[in-house]
């Protein structure tokens, strides 16, 4: 049974149960992230971790936990889950609504996984995704952040699995290309590389971040700029990332195929960068020297 640490201790993941009065359960109050952890490292922990608190401040969502302990208590839910390369998700909420005077104490969920991740073939050649059929609200306060109110998002998922696709591609309501359902987009055309302003607004992804990082590094020519459907559809290559997927190459979009069909080279070339990165950072390069 893996172990769940819930609150202030580890517990065994059937006897982890929150309040049936838990804001995040009732009102969908809370935030979320999604973590790889590599070599027993969890990748980029402190721009979670960054993330995630400047959310709790900015949403007025109740955080009476410290990084610090937090880091902690991923180091000790790995070690009792014997998980080295895992999946992980942490997520807090505003905790119980009750009758009882004061601020009420943070919900604190972590859970570790075997990280399982996508398929080869989606890598070699490419995935296909489909356009939303809802549109993203600019105007909704809750856009741009990693909240526990996911409902419309996992709906879109369910529209593109049914579609046979891996991602369904949201725009807004003034026809701007956002985001996808889980995951941060971007286009390669002459060989610039594309991909939509934070203030669109789409998440501040953290792979996405690691993609712009690491096109600096490599000299690849990079910019953040509003995009529209001719613009995706005319793109020479199409990729997706999140923290799971890191970067993965879009070849066909509904029946247009892109580039013919083939991962891109840029595509190809940012993969490399980004698995290599991962492993850098994590310390796998070390213990093989």
């Amino acid at each position: 049974m893996l172990k769940v640490f819930l609150n202030d201790k580890l517990v065994d993941g059937d006897k982890a149960v929150v309040s049936a009065s838990d804001a995040g359960l009732l009102y969908g109050m809370g935030l979320f992230e999604t973590m790889r952890a590599c070599n027993g490292v969890v990748f980029e922990l402190d721009e979670h971790l960054d993330r995630l608190f400047t959310s709790a401040k900015e949403l007025s969502i109740n955080n009476t936990y410290k990084k610090k302990f937090i880091k902690e208590a991923i180091k000790e839910l790995l070690k009792a889950n014997n998980l080295k390369e895992a999946r992980l998700r942490l997520t807090i909420t505003n905790g119980s609504v009750s009758s009882e005077q004061g601020q009420p104490q943070t919900t604190l969920v972590i859970t570790a996984t075997e990280f399982a991740p996508y398929p080869d073939g989606y890598y070699q050649n490419g995935v296909m995704v489909v356009l939303c059929p809802f549109r993203q609200n600019t105007a909704d306060p809750v856009y741009g952040h990693k909240t526990t109110s996911y409902m419309s998002r996992m709906l879109g998922l369910k529209f593109a699995h049914q579609k046979k696709a891996a991602e369904a591609l949201w725009f807004t309501h003034d026809n701007r290309l956002a985001e996808g359902c889980i995951s941060n987009i971007f286009l390669v055309k002459d060989s610039v590389v594309y991909t939509p302003q934070l203030s669109t607004p789409v998440l501040a992804g953290i792979a996405r971040k690691t993609v712009l990082k690491l096109t600096k590094e490599y000299s690849i020519r990079a910019e953040e700029k509003n995009l529209d459907i001719n613009e995706l559809l005319d793109a020479d290559e199409v990729f997706l990332t999140n923290i799971v997927m890191q970067v993965l190459p879009v070849t066909k979009i509904e029946k247009q195929e892109i580039a013919g069909g083939k991962v891109g080279p840029v595509t190809m070339e940012l993969q490399k960068c980004f698995s290599s990165y991962i492993k850098k950072y994590c310390g796998i390069e070390n213990e093989n020297k």
